[in-house]
């Protein structure tokens, strides 16, 4: 409150954010502007990473186009919860791919045992991922991305998937809305609403999948490049 009310200018990474921050405060009638998180929508696909792809896939037992990829902290309020009940109860044959820390924290032990998922040989924990040319060429390689994080504007993982990934299925909230649009598919917290999405995913033809990788791609090269946030930052100080 009191950084909003003295601060010359607030950057705000998000529109939802931008909203709530002149509404939550309007009193100090606070000076902001929109400026985006960014992602690089171009990373070549050398030979040296595929093979380091190919490394990765056959230390975890993962097969490319055969598994849904979560990205991102094992924390309650990106929705690991539902992600995990809504995927244990599909009848899909591909495999649930979570590259997180978990650690065994106790929020993963209070999950575990109320769902038993380290019984489900579909669901698997991969630890992190720190090289980033191997994890552009893991999430180009899912078959679909699962985003659940809830707050926090603009996400970068979120980026990251619509510039790599050709199918993204994103909890229907206004942050991930508003930097998707129509470039992926919704999805909320309901009973069956995740498992339904996931169902309708696989049953896109490869042209409809196709169809959704360029939008979002497009998405990126338009809204959210490097370039364009760099020039907008530029604008603000000069």
């Amino acid at each position: 409150r009191l950084m909003i009310k003295h601060a010359d200018k607030v950057v705000c990474d998000s529109k939802n954010i931008e909203t709530y921050i002149r509404t939550r405060y309007w009193n100090y009638q606070p000076r902001t502007a929109f400026i985006a998180y960014g992602a690089d929508s171009h990373i070549t696909e050398a030979d040296q990473e595929k093979s380091q792809l190919t490394a990765w896939y056959l230390e975890h037992g993962i097969r490319s186009q055969e598994y849904y990829l979560v990205v991102g902290r094992f924390v309650p309020e990106n929705n690991y919860e539902s992600m995990i009940r809504e995927f244990m109860n599909s009848d899909t044959d591909k495999d649930l791919v979570l590259i997180t820390n978990v650690s065994k924290t106790s929020f993963y032990q209070k999950l575990a045992k109320k769902y038993a998922f380290e019984q489900d040989r579909r669901i698997k924990f991969v630890g992190t991922v720190y090289d980033q040319e191997l994890l552009y060429q893991i999430r180009m390689h899912a078959f679909a991305y699962l985003h659940g994080h809830e707050v926090g504007g603009t996400n970068p993982s979120l980026l990251e998937a619509l510039a790599a990934t050709n199918l993204n299925l994103l909890l229907g909230v206004g942050f991930n809305r508003e930097v998707a649009e129509n470039s992926a598919l919704y999805w909320t917290k309901d009973s069956g609403n995740l498992c339904e999405t996931m169902k309708q995913a696989e049953k896109l033809s490869h042209e409809e999948i196709m169809d959704y990788g360029h939008r979002a791609k497009e998405r990126i090269r338009r809204e959210y490049s490097w370039e364009s946030i760099t020039e907008r930052y530029e604008s603000m100080f000069l």
